[in-house]
């Protein structure tokens, strides 16, 4: 499976804001600096993760994003699924039916076939596992310093 980079700046993005909220809202062309991103595209990838309740978004001069939920109530799961959407990543077409299938009973394709079968095992397995991390599990596994960098950046760079 591959995920598209909005999950990576998505992500990265959650941390940052869950670090600057006392300077929140944080305008995307300050978000984008952090990461040297390009600000509109940034912005365009930051739009599912308003329309799913993950930031808020304040419009105007002094506007920005800021995160709508606490980071311990904000899954990696949360993001992925606003990013890259809800739909599966192995889709099953049936195509043992056909071919050499299709004389077949169909009473022999009541179950899913193993491929499929191991393919939503593996599918439930990494949905479990990001919706079982959070963004405060992020932040407290970067270095030490992270935080501080971030900070220190944004302040230089507005103050």
């Amino acid at each position: 499976m591959l995920m598209g980079e909005g999950v990576e700046w998505g992500l990265h993005c959650c941390v940052a804001l869950a670090w600057l909220d006392d300077h929140a809202p944080i305008a995307t062309a300050r978000l984008a600096e952090i990461f040297e991103l390009p600000p509109e595209y940034l912005k365009k990838r930051l739009q599912p993760l308003v329309r799913e309740g993950i930031l808020d978004s304040t419009p105007g001069a002094r506007g920005g994003y800021r995160l709508a939920r606490a980071p311990e109530r904000l899954t990696l799961m949360d993001v992925v699924a606003a990013v890259e959407g809800r739909t599966e990543a192995f889709r099953c077409t049936e195509i043992r039916r056909r071919g050499a299938g299709a004389a077949r009973a169909s009473t022999e394709f009541d179950k899913p076939c193993g491929i499929a079968a191991a393919m939503g095992r593996a599918e439930l397995a990494w949905r479990r596992e990001l919706s079982g991390q959070t963004v405060a599990d992020l932040m407290a596994a970067t270095p030490a310093n992270a935080s501080k960098y971030t900070r220190r950046f944004y302040e230089n760079v507005t103050g």
